[in-house]
């Protein structure tokens, strides 16, 4: 039996993101939950899970709709208990997958054969190219969405990445969201209820990670669905169809911008964003305070 252990606390995300909710969780046999850290493939993962188990399907509004996010709140005024019972509402008889960011203990772990037969899709990204993503993806946060929570802009978003590594990454003590989040579930990952797949080799072999992931989930989709798959999963269609992407449906109010959500996700681009090797040493050396395996950090 493998124990899980909360190695690290999670540092404090933004007010929408609340953790603590998925506690409230009832889980269900056939359950999924992608968990991904920040900018590390989560909405690509989310819509191959989805493409996956509807076996092709390009009629859908929001992936937000099809793969709730769990840890999230639209608004202010909304409750852990309006996710909770959103969550319970959902149709018993189609299976369910579900976004979040958090690993164990924040998302709760089902080990296999303990009960409900839930699969866990675990993807992690080059921390150096996760957090060079991270500062346009808080750019294309609307002002309204900002405003909504009282937040001031400038609280996350900066116009440059080494100011905002200093100001927002490392002042908040956020290496631990890619770091923390590895931490925690490399001792699980071969665990048979989890997937750990990393987002490079995923670039490389689109088609192979697909069927990889069918398989895990105990999908079987017909020649006919995986030709429609494979479209509905590449970038130039999630690219093309863009506003089934960025969670119009998520917040009281536009959280994002258009193109937030579907960039390049090019592999080996960090310093183009503005890595640096000083930001990307010191980035190593919280990391390796946080997640010491140097087998898990590579």
């Amino acid at each position: 039996m493998t124990e899980v252990t909360d190695s690290e606390a999670p540092p404090a995300g933004p007010p929408w993101i609340q953790p603590e909710i998925q506690q409230g969780i009832a889980w269900r046999d056939g359950d999924i939950v992608v968990s991904v850290p920040l900018k590390s493939g989560t909405t690509w993962t989310m819509n191959i899970v989805h493409q996956i188990v509807s076996g092709g399907r390009s009629d859908f509004r929001d992936i937000y709709e099809e793969v709730p996010w769990i840890e999230f709140l639209g608004s202010p005024e909304h409750s852990h208990r309006d996710v909770i019972d959103r969550v319970a509402a959902m149709p018993a008889d189609a299976r369910r997958a579900f976004k979040t960011h958090s690993p164990p203990p924040a998302v709760p772990f089902q080990e296999a054969g303990s009960g409900n037969d839930v699969k866990y899709v675990v993807i992690f990204r080059n921390p150096e190219e996760a957090f060079v993503s991270f500062r346009p993806f808080l750019d294309k946060h609307s002002d309204e969405w900002f405003g909504l929570w009282g937040m001031p802009r400038e609280a996350l978003c900066r116009p440059d990445f080494p100011s905002f590594y200093s100001d927002v990454i490392d002042a908040n003590g956020m290496q631990g969201a890619v770091f923390g989040f590895l931490a925690a579930w490399w001792p699980l990952r071969n665990e048979p209820n989890v997937m750990f797949l990393h987002y490079a080799d995923m670039k490389k072999d689109h088609e192979g990670s697909v069927r990889k992931i069918a398989e895990f989930l105990g999908e079987e989709p017909t020649d006919a669905q995986w030709e429609e798959i494979l479209e509905y999963t590449s970038f130039p269609w999630m690219k093309q169809n863009e506003s089934k992407f960025e969670a119009h449906t998520a917040g009281k109010v536009s959280i994002l911008k258009s193109g937030a959500m579907i960039r390049q996700g090019e592999v080996g681009k960090a310093k183009a964003d503005g890595m640096t090797d000083e930001i990307s040493q010191h980035l190593r050396d919280v990391g390796s305070q946080i997640c010491p395996d140097a087998d898990a950090v590579k």
